[in-house]
């Protein structure tokens, strides 16, 4: 399979596709969130990536741009935001948070909710096989 840096427009065509795969198959979401990204600093482009995270409908929505009144916004590097979302590294996440490489604006209990969750084996498959098409 091939792969692609991460948030790149072919990435997120393959993220898409696997999205597409597995709609239906994960549990429900346990709180409902409308989170807007801002990752600077991306190695194409015009240096900057807009994405959102929304689990407003009841399943797990990730897409290319912003929602309409997020309940926060999440501010961080390419790097930092590589290393949390594919490598699902939670310790670079409170360091970079600490150091400040993390800004959020807007309703920071709606992200710990989400963080508290418990991780079922259907996103345990997806995070693996978003691994195996990132560079």
């Amino acid at each position: 399979m091939a792969a692609f840096p991460f948030l790149s427009d072919e990435w997120t065509e393959q993220a898409r596709q696997l999205q597409a795969e597995f709609a239906g198959r994960a549990p429900q979401p346990p709180v409902s969130v409308r989170m807007n990204l801002v990752v600077t600093a991306v190695p194409f482009g015009d240096g900057g990536r807009h994405a959102h995270l929304d689990t407003s409908s009841g399943d797990l929505v990730l897409g290319i741009d912003h929602v309409d009144n997020p309940d926060l916004t999440i501010t961080l590097d390419y790097e930092t935001a590589k290393a949390i979302l594919v490598d699902q590294n939670q310790q670079m996440a409170m360091q970079a948070f600490m150091a400040g490489r993390i800004k959020i604006d807007g309703d920071m209990s709606r992200l710990l909710a989400l963080q508290a969750t418990p991780v079922d084996p259907i996103h345990v498959e997806i995070a693996k096989r978003v691994r195996d098409f990132t560079l």
